[in-house]
C-alpha cells in the first residue's frame, strides 16, 4: 500500500474513472475530523483536503448523560461544511462515525437523525472495541508492527482504545470510559490539579492492572494516536528546539512524557496557553489525557511512545477501500520509503549507493573512536543515499535543496527529530561546514549538533572518493597512526586510476580532522600520500 500523503491541491481531479474518491468522518467526543482522500486501485490513499471543527459534543455527558444542545448545533453546523465540501471536490462516498460521547448519550440516537435530516450524512455508532481496530489498522500501515509486542492506544475526549498485538496480529481489543474530556470532569475541575491527577491515575492504574497482564505485554512498543498524543510530540520537540512540518512518528522518552505532565500540571489552563506545541483548544483537557497515557506507560513499561498523527478516520479509508495493510517487519517501511523518495527525486542510483557504501566503510572504522552511538549507522545511511537528491531542483546549491526537500519528505518509519538530523548531515556533504551564523543548525540542541558534525565528516570524505561518479574505487582501508588518521582506497579495477577520487577525499577530510583530533592523511595505492599542492 502506498503512503498517505497531501495531494498538490484539494480540487485536483482523480487520475482516471477507477479512482475513488471518499471521505472519511469522524464525530468524536472533543472534536470532528474530516478527511477526504482518493484510493487508487493500487492502494495508494492520497488525501486532497481535510476539516476539522471542536464542538465538544462529550462536554457534560458525564454530569447529564445526555449531549448539551449548544454542542449539537455546533456539531450539524460543522457537519453540514463538511457534507458540502466533499460533495463539492467529488467525493462518490462519505463514511461517518460517531464514537464515545454519542454511544453513551440518552439522546444519542436522536442527535444522529437531526445530522441524517439536516446534512444527508448517515453516521454508524462505533463500539469501542471498533475503535481500537480501526486505530490498530491505521498504525499497521504506518509504523513497522511485524515483529514483537505492541500497543496501539487511542485516547478520545470520552474513552481509552487499546490494541494488543504480537507479530502484527491483533491479539486483544479494549475500551475503558478514560477519555480525556471525561477525566477531566470528573477529577479535575472541582479540586487542585495535583491532588485531582492523582486521583485520576489510581483510577485509571486499578482497571488497567485487571486487564493487562504485565508478564505478556511489558516492553512493547506502544503508539499514541489521538490529539493528546500529537500535542504531546509537539511539546516535547518544541523543547528540543526542533520545527518540523508533521509530528508523526515522534518517540517520547516516558520520562519526558511524566516531566512535561508535571510541568503542566502546575500551570493553571491561562499559563498553559503560552506552552509552545500545545494547541490552545485542548489546554484545559491535556493534563488528563496525558495523565491516562502516563498510567498505559507505567503498565507496559516502554522505553518511549511513537506519536501517530493518524487514526480512526485513516482507518475507516483503508477499511472502505479493502486494503490491508502490509504487515512489515523494523526497518522494511523505513528503507522503502527512503529509496520511494529517493526515486521520486530522479536519484542517480549508482553514485548514492557507491557513497552510501564508503560511507558506511569509513563508519564502521571510525565511528567509535568519534563517539557515535550504533544507531547513527542508520542515520548516516539514509543521508549518504539521499545526499544529492537537490539535483531535482538544480545543480546550484543543491546540497540546500537537498536538506529543503529532506526535511519535508514524507517519510515512513523515521521519528521527525531523526529525519531533522539526516536532512542537516545531507545538507552538509559539500559547502561550508556546520557554523554557528547556520540558524537552522545552531537552533539544534547539542547534542544533534555534534551527531551532525560527525556524521557529515564522514559523509564528505565519502563523497570526496566518488568524485567522478565512477565507483572506481572497491573499499577503504583506515589506519590511526600516532600521527594521523590513515585512509587508503583500493581500485576496483587492477591499475584503476584514482587521481580524481584522492583529490575530492583529500580536499573534503578538514571536517574529519576536526573531529577526529588528528590530521588525516589520504594515500594513494602506491602509499605515496595525497599532498597539498595536489588539492
Amino acid at each position: 500500500m502506498g503512503a498517505m500523503r497531501a495531494s498538490e491541491g484539494p480540487y485536483r481531479p482523480a487520475r482516471d474513472d477507477r479512482d475513488l474518491r471518499i471521505a472519511a468522518v469522524d464525530i468524536g467526543s472533543n472534536s470532528i475530523r474530516q478527511i477526504v482522500a482518493d484510493v487508487f486501485p493500487d492502494g495508494e490513499i492520497r488525501i486532497v483536503d481535510e476539516m476539522k471543527a471542536a464542538p465538544r459534543l462529550g462536554a457534560g455527558v458525564t454530569e447529564t448523560g445526555a449531549l448539551g444542545e449548544r454542542h449539537m448545533d455546533e456539531a450539524v453546523a460543522a457537519l453540514t461544511r463538511m457534507a458540502t465540501l466533499a460533495r463539492q471536490i467529488g467525493a462518490k462516498r462519505i463514511e461517518v462515525v460517531a464514537t464515545s460521547a454519542v454511544r453513551d448519550a440518552s439522546n444519542g440516537s436522536a442527535f444522529l437523525t437531526r445530522v441524517r435530516k439536516e446534512t444527508g450524512l448517515k453516521a454508524r455508532v462505533l463500539v469501542g472495541q471498533e475503535e481500537a481496530r480501526l486505530a490498530f489498522r491505521s498504525a499497521l500501515a504506518h509504523f513497522e508492527l511485524g515483529r514483537g509486542r505492541s500497543v496501539v492506544m487511542d485516547i478520545g475526549g470520552g474513552s481509552l482504545e487499546l490494541a494488543l498485538a504480537a507479530e502484527g496480529l491483533v491479539e486483544r481489543l479494549m475500551t475503558f470510559p478514560f477519555g480525556a474530556i471525561r477525566m477531566t470532569e470528573r477529577f479535575l475541575t472541582d479540586r487542585p490539579a495535583e491532588k485531582g491527577v492523582r486521583k485520576l491515575r489510581k483510577h485509571v492504574r486499578a482497571a488497567l492492572t485487571k486487564a493487562i497482564p504485565v508478564r505478556d505485554w511489558r516492553g512493547a512498543e506502544v503508539i499514541g494516536s489521538g490529539g493528546t498524543f500529537t500535542n504531546l510530540a509537539g511539546m516535547y520537540l518544541e523543547r528540543q528546539g526542533i520545527k518540523v512540518r508533521s509530528v508523526h512518528g515522534t518517540r517520547i522518552p516516558r520520562a519526558d512524557v511524566e516531566h512535561i505532565l508535571e510541568q503542566l500540571t502546575s500551570m493553571t489552563v491561562e499559563e498553559r496557553l503560552g506552552v509552545p506545541g500545545l494547541n490552545a483548544g485542548r489546554a484545559d483537557i491535556i493534563v488528563a489525557g496525558l495523565a491516562v497515557a502516563a498510567e498505559v506507560l507505567a503498565r507496559v513499561e516502554p522505553r518511549e511512545l511513537a506519536a501517530s498523527a493518524f487514526g480512526i478516520r485513516e482507518g475507516m479509508l483503508l477499511e472502505s477501500a479493502r486494503v490491508m495493510p502490509v504487515i512489515a517487519d523494523p526497518g522494511e517501511a523505513r528503507a522503502r520509503s527512503v529509496l520511494a523518495f529517493a526515486e521520486r527525486c530522479h536519484f542517480e542510483a549508482p553514485h548514492a549507493r557507491q557513497v552510501q557504501t564508503l560511507a558506511l566503510q569509513l563508519f564502521d572504522s571510525l565511528g567509535a573512536r568519534l563517539g557515535c552511538d550504533p544507531a547513527d549507522r542508520q542515520t548516516l545511511s539514509d543521508a549518504a543515499l539521499l545526499h544529492d537528491v537537490g539535483y531535482h531542483i538544480n545543480y546550484e546549491r543543491h546540497h540546500k535543496h537537498s536538506f529543503h526537500l529532506i526535511q519535508h519528505a514524507d517519510l515512513l518509519g523515521i521519528a521527525p527529530d531523526e529525519q531533522i538530523v539526516i536532512a542537516h548531515v545531507a545538507r552538509y556533504h559539500r559547502g561550508r561546514e556546520p557554523r554557528r551564523k547556520h540558524e537552522l543548525w545552531w537552533a539544534l540542541d547539542r547534542d544533534a549538533r555534534e551527531r551532525i558534525r560527525r556524521l557529515s565528516a564522514i559523509l564528505r570524505v565519502a563523497d570526496g572518493f566518488d568524485r567522478g561518479h565512477a565507483s572506481a574505487v572497491e573499499r577503504l582501508k583506515v589506519r590511526w597512526l600516532k600521527r594521523a588518521l590513515r585512509i587508503t582506497p583500493e581500485p576496483r579495477r587492477a591499475n584503476g586510476n584514482l587521481r580524481l577520487e584522492l583529490w575530492g577525499a583529500n580536499r573534503k577530510a578538514a571536517l574529519l580532522a576536526e573531529m577526529a583530533g588528528t590530521p588525516v592523511e589520504i594515500v594513494g595505492p602506491d602509499g605515496k600520500p595525497v599532498s597539498e599542492d595536489e588539492t
